[in-house]
């Protein structure tokens, strides 16, 4: 009886991904703000609606591994190991991602996607959204790793600094392999970010759960 279901839920992950890689291409090609949703659905075989079911925005179409990064802080917080407070948690998947992650990929494609960002408008509004959003889900989750009630404002804080700390990594980490071309610096910039961010957020969530 599964069958079907599965079917459906690949035939339905086959479209979202083809949308997504045929909005990749165009923008890349043209520039965000030049390509129009029935351009992505020409390009794609598909119909407008079918791009709307997929993707509610066109920057949605743009940042597609959003939802899949935010459920992977959610889940690295809700598994956490006994004993390993929620930013120590988050310090060490830093440095896994570090190793080998789509997210933290330097190469002229990486260095492209963010040029587009820094070219749009529209881009940088949604992802300043997302931004919001994911410092929103990742104070959530901590709260419910540690036990604490979901509008715990020391979570907030911890949440509010974490993402400020990747943020400004990762931005750094770009600029230094626009300079330089070398993934391998580029991330060992990351990871000196990260863990000057980590000490000040232990300092800042002294005598809390989350430390």
């Amino acid at each position: 009886m599964s069958t079907p279901t599965d079917l459906r839920t690949r035939k339905r992950l086959a479209t979202r991904q083809s949308i997504s890689d045929a909005a990749t291409l165009l923008f890349f090609e043209r520039g965000f703000d030049q390509v129009t949703v029935d351009q992505i659905a020409a390009a794609a075989d598909v119909g407008r609606m079918t791009v709307f079911n997929h993707f509610p925005r066109k920057e949605d179409m743009f940042f597609d591994r959003e939802e899949e990064g935010r459920e992977l802080l959610r889940q690295t917080l809700l598994q956490r190991e006994a004993g390993v407070a929620p930013v120590e948690t988050l310090r060490r998947l830093a440095h896994r991602l570090a190793v080998r992650s789509p997210y933290l990929s330097f190469t002229a494609k990486g260095r492209a996607y963010m040029e587009a960002i820094a070219g749009s408008e529209a881009l940088k509004a949604r992802a300043r959204a997302i931004g919001d959003e994911l410092a929103q889900a990742v104070a959530t989750a901590m709260c419910e790793s540690v036990g604490r009630p979901a509008d715990d404002a020391d979570a907030r804080l911890a949440a509010a600094l974490l993402l400020a700390t990747w943020r400004v990594a990762f931005n750094q980490a770009h600029q230094a392999f626009r300079r330089h071309g070398d993934a391998g610096q580029a991330k060992a910039e990351f990871l000196a970010v990260i863990e000057q961010g980590t000490r000040g957020l232990h300092a800042a969530m002294a005598g809390t759960p989350y430390a």
